[in-house]
């Protein structure tokens, strides 16, 4: 006959269960609002027995985003196969899935998480966007960045983090058309340094060579051609032209 008793942990064994069960807390609600009492009680233990894996809650806390921050690295990780489009798509994928998954938690690490700490929780996600950062540059396969490259990818990551974090907020835009928006502003924010700079534009033909006819790049340019009421500049200044051949319309154009 069994008596029922649970297996006795090791000492990393309880502290990787506590910060599990501390991140699945923290990525459901706001750190203040979860105490030691629930963390103890979803951990199957005492009050007393966390406080002797973890002097207290801040640095639990710390180890959770710690490992939220080892996680969300992984996101980035992405095989050096295929056109940069494709491989984007899926790295924000990934991102979006762990963001979805880990709402509040992903708040409190791009954030900072409390005051207490935030140092310590601010070089987490320095680490993530440098990692990030790292990976991107893998892709392109540059060791040595022209500095307007260098700005277009640390802006998209930022601007990456910013998209989540207001989508997190109703989710008001459905998911997997700010997955392929984020892999067009890669590709916007790219375009826009090759019109300044030589070594951007060769990077960005290169890119554009790698890319297939009905790739996430061509798929930016036929959206565009396919606005309303697209603009384009002549000798008269700002002209507005009316839907091309390819719509309804007659293609001509008229001054603004």
């Amino acid at each position: 006959m069994t008596t029922g008793a649970r297996r006795r942990m090791g000492v990393e064994e309880r502290r990787d269960q506590l910060i599990a069960v501390a991140l699945g807390l923290f990525s459901h609600r706001a750190p203040e609002d979860v105490s030691i009492d629930e963390i103890a009680e979803a951990a199957g233990i005492s009050r007393p027995l966390v406080y002797h894996y973890f002097p207290g809650k801040q640095q639990l806390y710390e180890a959770a985003l710690r490992r939220a921050a080892d996680e969300l690295t992984t996101r980035f990780v992405e095989p050096h196969e295929g056109p940069l489009g494709a491989r984007l798509l899926r790295v924000m994928e990934r991102f979006f899935a762990f963001v979805d998954e880990h709402g509040p938690g992903f708040s409190a690490l791009m954030r900072g998480g409390p005051a207490i700490g935030s140092t310590r929780t601010s070089a987490l996600i320095d680490g993530v966007r440098q990692a990030a950062y790292e990976q991107i540059l893998a892709h392109l396969a540059l060791t040595d960045p022209p500095p307007r490259l260098e700005m277009v990818v640390r802006s998209w990551i930022s601007l990456a983090e910013t998209t989540a974090l207001l989508w997190l907020d109703g989710r008001r835009i459905p998911r997997a058309e700010l997955e392929r928006q984020l892999v067009h502003d890669f590709a916007a924010l790219a375009a826009v340094s090759a019109a300044y700079d030589d070594r951007m534009a060769g990077i960005v033909r290169r890119i554009l060579a790698d890319e297939p006819a009905d790739g996430m790049f061509a798929d930016l340019v036929g959206r565009l051609m396919a606005l309303p009421q697209p603009v384009q500049v002549g000798a008269r200044g700002v002209v507005a032209v009316r839907p091309s051949p390819w719509g309804s319309g007659d293609g001509r154009t008229a001054d603004v």
